[in-house]
């Protein structure tokens, strides 16, 4: 029997982490978890109970809150991608609003959430097979995973993706608005006190700027059947 491994996924936002990570993930039969969908639903929690004001988060009572937070995922009976619901409420449409996009760095600089994800995250890869993307997988999650991989990709183009993304979606958005929020992500994502984005030791890099889906796909699958072959050798 063939071993399994863990890969991590780390980077930018929209850099097409989950698109490739998912397709990765289905090439090689492993579990895929979108670590990102999980700290967008504790977004959807602290917006939904007013615990966001004028911008400002009211870190406390997020905190006390967190025992009536349930993340989990579901599995679309069309499409068969992972869905994820918030008590038991499927809320992946709406945890990909850029409403919850401005708010999601500022829930993931809360320690507490960090904890009580990570604690999750980590049971979930427990047996290994399984494709992870985030901010901290790498470094945090699983520094130990097998395969590594930091994605990156010029702010521009990023913001270019969202924008379109959004738009298909029928959101009325600015690509300004986008554009700023991308950078301000990464400003916030990358500084804060608590496992900043930052690429580990040992992590592949993966610039997308000028890469379509299909060359992100290839790449990862490439380095991931290396790393099994290593293994097997």
């Amino acid at each position: 029997m063939q071993r399994k491994i863990t890969i991590a996924i780390d980077g930018h936002s929209s850099t097409g982490k989950s698109t490739a990570a998912k397709q990765l993930a289905q090439e090689l039969g492993y579990l895929y978890v979108d670590t990102g969908a999980m700290y967008r639903a504790v977004s959807f929690f602290a917006l939904s109970e007013n615990l966001i004001h004028n911008g400002i988060l009211d870190k406390s009572k997020l905190e006390q809150r967190l025992h009536e937070i349930t993340i989990t995922f579901e599995r679309h009976p069309e499409n068969g991608n992972n869905e994820v619901c918030l008590n038991g409420r499927n809320i992946e449409k709406e945890i990909r609003t850029l409403e919850v996009s401005s708010v999601v760095s500022k829930i993931a600089e809360v320690s507490a959430v960090r904890s009580k994800l990570v604690e999750q995250q980590q049971k979930m890869g427990a047996e290994k097979g399984v494709v992870m993307d985030g901010r901290d997988i790498g470094t945090v999650v699983f520094p130990d995973a097998e395969l590594k991989v930091f994605m990156t990709a010029a702010a521009d183009e990023r913001a270019k993706r969202r924008y379109e993304e959004l738009k298909k979606r029928g959101d009325h958005v600015k690509y300004e608005d986008v554009l700023n929020n991308v950078i301000e992500r990464d400003q916030i994502d990358s500084n804060r006190e608590d496992s900043p984005l930052v690429q580990a030791a040992d992590a592949r890099l993966l610039d997308t700027s000028h890469m379509d889906r299909d060359e992100q796909f290839d790449t990862l699958l490439h380095w991931a059947r290396e790393e099994l072959k290593r293994l097997q050798a």
